[in-house]
């Protein structure tokens, strides 16, 4: 099964079409339009609002261009509609979906609140099931961050590549951009853990070694998450002196290929080694 996740962008009814005709397909969209109902004499906005709240919950709302880092709370309805068809699309009379409709509570003075009318091919029968929905859908939020990696990070736009060259390139890119992007996250929210949860012991056993050889005060403590990623940065020619400088995808992108190397150099070594006598 795959699900679509889509921001305002993906409100076009073509969109619902299509996955009616589709197997083992749904999408989440978030709402852009106050579409007329099929079976109301209303639209959808305005008959979501008049249900009453099924529950609340806490969720965690990133810093961006608009609002701080804070905790929403979020009051949910969540009801099957029946959007009514445009009339460009003959042959669909309307679409059967589900809107889940998150509201914020009380938000912080000066801050926009968070309102969010979430509209599913998936059946959302229970809390349960819209909890889910909302999980879903702030996933936007990490799957732009990979693609931010992948572009500005890895820069995979700039190989100007076509066809099949740039397929090939994508696939050894991309879970590189995934592992990248798996290890700032923990290095933001799990600092102090073990580098054996981000790194082979083989990598761990590369960055010990060149810690070693450096003379510098090392920051952190040996084999933590902080240690690593400030250990690859290094590889990678992050500026140390700079301490009000936050480590960037691109120096971490350096670093890790870096690392890579080391660790191949170490391997054919020890592979010398074992196979000869010297």
């Amino acid at each position: 099964m795959v699900i679509h996740v889509f921001d305002r962008e993906g409100d076009v009814s073509e969109v619902f079409a299509e996955v009616q005709k589709q197997h083992n397909c749904g999408v989440l969209i978030r709402a852009a339009h106050n579409r007329s109902l099929s079976d109301e004499a209303d639209y959808l906005w305005d008959y979501v609002e008049k249900q009453p709240v099924q529950f609340e919950q806490k969720i965690e709302l990133p810093k961006n261009h608009k609002r701080k880092k804070r905790t929403a709370t979020l009051a949910l309805r969540f009801y099957p509609v029946k959007l009514r068809s445009p009339q460009r699309l003959k042959d669909t009379e309307s679409f059967d979906i589900y809107a889940v409709y998150a509201e914020e509570i009380e938000a912080p003075s000066g801050e926009e609140p968070i309102s969010w009318m979430l509209l599913t091919t998936e059946k959302v029968i229970t809390i349960s099931d819209a909890l889910t929905m909302l999980r879903w859908y702030t996933y936007r939020w990490l799957i732009e961050e990979y693609h931010k990696v992948l572009k500005s990070g890895l820069r995979c736009e700039s190989y100007r590549l076509a066809g099949e060259s740039m397929e090939v390139l994508l696939g050894f890119l991309t879970p590189i951009a995934a592992d990248l992007l798996r290890i700032t996250y923990l290095n933001r929210t799990q600092p102090d853990s073990s580098a054996e949860t981000i790194l082979t012991p083989l990598q761990i056993k590369v960055l010990a070694a060149e810690s070693l050889d450096s003379k510098r005060k090392i920051k952190h403590k040996l084999n933590t998450i902080a240690w690593a990623i400030q250990e690859i940065a290094r590889l990678g020619g992050y500026l140390e002196h700079r301490k009000n400088t936050p480590i960037g995808i691109t120096v971490l992108w350096r670093g890790w290929l870096e690392l890579i190397s080391l660790c191949r150099g170490w391997s054919l070594k020890e592979r010398l080694q074992n196979h000869l006598d010297f």
